[in-house]
C-alpha cells in the first residue's frame, strides 16, 4: 500500500530562504536569459497543479511506458505518480531527518531530488538530509518500501542520477561539494568518478542535471551555466571534459531531443526552457507565459514533452507543463 500524505506542512518559501543565493549565483553564471525562439511546439498547456502547501515540489520526473510520471516532490521528501488523468498518489514518504534537515547543505531543508526507474518498475532516487543516516541512493520496488542502497556525503548535496545502460551503475551529481559519484549496480560503496574544476560551484550550486547519452554522460553546471560532456571509457574511468553549451544561467536538469545532440534544458531561476542546438546555440522555447513556474527537470515520451515546475522562487503554483515537439526537433 502507498504511504499516505503527511499531512499539511507548514513550509517556508525558498523565496525567503534561497533568493539571495540563487539570485547571486544566476548574477555569477556566465550569460543572460536565451532569446525566445520560434520552434514546432504545439498543445502546451498546464496538465496538474501541485500543492505549495503540502511541500509538493517537483524536482526530478521519469515517465512509465503508459505516460504515468513518476515525481520526487523535494520538500515533502516523498515519491509520487502522476497518472495520465492527473491523479497523484503518494507513494513513498522518506523518514525525515532528526534535526528536520537544517543540516542540509546549501539549502537549509530535507529534500528528494534525481530518480530514475528501471524496465521492473522499481525507483532508484536521491535523498539529502545534511545527515549520515538518510543522505544517500535510495530504492523502492514496487508495492515495496524505500531502502538506502548507498551513503553519500552529508556534507554534499546529491542531486542529479542517472543509470549507465551498459553497466547498471549510478552516477550522481553532488552540487555542494563539485563531485559524480559512482554507485554499483546493487548499491554499496560510493567512488568518486570525477572532481574536475567544470563540476564545481561558484557560489551556490555546481553539477546539477545529469544524462548518459552516446558513450557519455552529460552534465549542467548551475553556477555556471554550462552543459559538460565526459566520455566514459573503455575501462570507465572519465575522458576529458567537453563544454558543449554556456550562457545557460540557472540551469537545471535537461532531456535530449532524440538520438542527436539537441537538448531541451529547465533553466530554473530565469524561468524557461531553452533549446539547445549541438552546437551550442540555444534560444528559449518556452516562458512564464506557457505556465513555468521555476522549471527543474524535463523527460520525453514520443514527441510529448513532460516539465515539472517546483516554484523554488515564484512560490506559486508549482506544476506540470505538456508540450508538443514538432518533428523537425527531434
Amino acid at each position: 500500500m502507498p504511504e499516505k500524505s503527511e499531512g499539511t506542512m507548514v513550509t517556508t518559501s525558498l523565496k525567503t530562504v534561497l533568493s539571495a543565493a540563487a539570485l547571486t549565483a544566476v548574477v555569477m553564471a556566465a550569460g543572460t536569459t536565451p532569446a525566445l525562439a520560434s520552434v514546432p511546439l504545439s498543445g502546451t498547456r498546464i496538465a496538474a497543479h501541485f500543492d505549495l502547501a503540502q511541500g509538493q515540489q517537483p524536482e526530478n520526473i521519469v515517465l512509465e511506458p503508459d505516460g504515468t510520471a513518476d515525481i520526487t516532490f523535494a520538500k515533502a521528501r516523498q515519491v509520487a505518480q502522476l497518472t495520465p488523468a492527473g491523479h497523484i498518489r503518494i507513494l513513498a514518504t522518506l523518514p525525515a531527518p532528526a534535526d528536520g534537515g537544517v543540516k542540509t547543505p546549501a539549502l537549509g531543508f530535507a529534500l528528494t531530488s534525481g530518480i530514475v526507474r528501471v524496465p521492473d518498475g522499481t525507483l532508484y532516487f536521491l535523498y539529502a538530509t545534511g545527515t549520515a543516516d538518510l543522505t544517500g541512493l535510495w530504492r523502492l520496488r514496487p508495492s515495496g518500501t524505500p531502502e538506502r542502497i548507498a551513503a553519500l556525503p552529508a556534507d554534499g548535496l546529491p542531486n542529479g542520477l542517472a543509470l549507465d545502460p551498459h553497466t547498471g551503475a549510478f552516477y550522481v551529481t553532488d552540487s555542494v561539494l563539485g563531485t559524480i559519484w559512482r554507485v554499483p549496480a546493487g548499491g554499496g560503496t560510493a567512488q568518486a568518478w570525477s572532481t574536475a574544476t567544470e563540476l564545481a560551484a561558484t557560489g551556490f550550486l555546481g553539477a546539477n542535471g545529469l544524462k548518459f547519452h552516446g558513450n557519455a554522460l552529460w552534465v549542467t553546471n548551475f553556477d555556471k551555466g554550462t552543459v559538460l560532456r565526459i566520455p566514459v571509457g573503455r575501462d570507465g574511468r572519465p575522458g576529458p571534459i567537453a563544454t558543449r553549451a554556456t550562457g545557460l544561467a540557472g540551469i537545471d536538469d535537461f532531456a535530449f531531443t532524440g538520438q542527436g545532440d539537441r537538448i531541451l534544458a529547465a533553466l530554473n531561476a530565469p524561468n524557461v526552457v531553452a533549446l539547445i542546438q549541438p552546437d551550442g546555440t540555444h534560444a528559449a522555447v518556452l516562458t512564464s507565459a506557457d505556465g513555468l513556474q521555476g522549471p527543474t527537470s524535463i523527460a520525453l515520451r514520443g514527441n510529448t514533452v513532460y516539465i515539472p515546475s517546483a516554484a523554488y522562487l515564484t512560490a506559486k503554483d508549482p506544476n506540470l507543463v505538456l508540450t508538443h515537439l514538432g518533428c523537425d526537433v527531434g
